[in-house]
């Protein structure tokens, strides 16, 4: 028996078993490698995160940082420092880190899984076929689906790639009529175009005639020519995926998890791929710990995992929808007014209110485990905060209510107290 096996080597799949291996767990890893050459846009942000994960092999590849151009709403301007991660080069990285952690890695692709209460079965296409008593589903959007789950409106991007004049490092958002398009170059001149459209209303031709379709609409662009300054194409390829934002209807089992991709996929327009895999991901390694090992915390470690899963995914699709209701040339396409209305109409960033504030008992990440402990629920953090600094928040909280502030936070140490007060300010504090 393989005490743990993970399905799926992207960010997801590797940050979980380095975790696992931090926390001292043998760990078995399947995965086959990327069958297209993508590029990938990411943050500091998302650097300093897959940094913390320990990934730091995968980040070798990253380019210089460039400002990404926008177009939208009829507006051009620079918008946010982007570093621009080559695939490949980055999969690679990621195999590296987990082989100098100890994770051993099975390349191959995963035919059938079997699971039940005593353990999972798995088959390969090579023929072997492992067991194991904890199964990790990190294979992305392509794990099979579980349960109905949760969808948004039916979305692709359509990834067109080609060999062109060598230039300089940068990237770039436009909106259309009829979706919107994300477009990098790389100074070795391989380009970029991604266009993503709404399955139903775009009107796309067959597979034949895709190509040359998705070559007609990025040059007539005028955007996307002077981004990539014409030049001869060479080696245009294309490669179509689904981009449809999906939540899972149960994310984790006592003997199971989903994570990544294969928890929740979001819209890209939403935000970065590898930080939403990551934002699931890295909370993995302790709620496996919890059910392993501390079988009476189960029902809560799978509670804290699903809820949280819910949370991000929810809070990712409002920061997409908004991004889409900026976008007010076409309201009465179909890919504008649906994608502006989805998930809902709840804010993405509610307004802070101190007197609104309360104190529940919440799922906790404690000395390596799933606990329970008091935290204060906020318009932006309905899950809770438990703490800050090192300092709890709930009994600060209540007490507030009764007592001045200064009496209540005068035993803190200078950086907490300086924190403390930061947060209780966000919070619409008025001492």
């Amino acid at each position: 028996m393989t005490p743990i096996l993970i399905l799926g080597a992207g960010p997801a799949g590797a940050a979980v078993a380095l975790g696992l291996r931090r926390l001292g767990y043998t760990v078995t890893l399947i995965s086959e490698w990327r069958r297209f050459a993508a590029l990938e846009g990411v943050s500091q942000r998302v650097l300093e995160a897959l940094r913390g994960a320990g990934l730091d092999h995968a980040l070798a590849g990253a380019t210089l940082p460039s400002r990404r151009q926008v177009s939208w709403n009829g507006q051009q301007h620079a918008q946010n420092i982007e570093f621009l991660l080559d695939r490949p080069a980055f999969d690679r990285g990621l195999r590296e880190d987990l082989r100098l952690a100890g994770v051993e890695v099975i390349e191959g692709r995963v035919l059938n899984v079997q699971s039940s209460a005593d353990g999972h079965w798995v088959e390969l296409d090579g023929g072997q076929k492992l067991t194991t008593d904890f199964l990790v589903e990190a294979r992305g959007r392509q794990a099979p689906a579980s349960g109905k789950g949760l969808r948004g409106p039916e979305t692709v991007s359509l990834l067109n790639r080609w060999q062109g004049t060598p230039g300089v490092t940068a990237s770039a958002v436009e909106s259309l009529e009829d979706g919107w398009a994300w477009m990098a170059r790389r100074d070795d001149g391989q380009c970029y175009w991604q266009w993503t459209v709404d399955v139903a209303s775009a009107g796309l031709p067959g597979k034949a005639q895709l190509l040359d379709h998705c070559r007609a609409r990025r040059q007539a662009s005028d955007f996307a020519q002077a981004f990539f300054v014409g030049g001869q194409e060479s080696e245009l390829q294309l490669h179509a995926r689904s981009s449809t934002a999906i939540l899972a209807s149960q994310v984790c089992g006592e003997n199971w998890i989903r994570v990544g991709d294969a928890a929740m996929a979001v819209d890209p327009l939403s935000g970065n791929g590898i930080f939403q895999s990551l934002s699931s991901a890295l909370q993995a390694p302790v709620v496996i710990n919890t059910l392993l090992r501390k079988p009476g915390r189960a029902a809560l470690a799978q509670r804290f995992h699903q809820q949280r899963v819910e949370q991000l995914f929810l809070r990712f699709a409002r920061i997409g929808r908004d991004f889409y209701a900026d976008e007010l040339r076409w309201l009465n396409r179909t890919f504008w007014q649906t994608r502006r209305h989805w998930p809902d109409a709840e804010v993405a960033h509610a307004a802070a209110d101190f007197a609104a504030l309360r104190i529940e008992r919440m799922p906790v990440l404690s000395d390596g485990f799933v606990d329970e402990a008091e935290v204060v629920i906020t318009a932006d953090q309905p899950l809770g905060i438990w703490h800050v600094q090192g300092v709890e928040l709930a009994p600060l909280v209540r007490r507030l209510r009764d007592e001045p502030a200064d009496q209540v936070l005068a035993g803190l140490m200078l950086e907490q107290g300086r924190a403390v007060r930061g947060w209780l300010l966000a919070q619409g504090f008025k001492p």
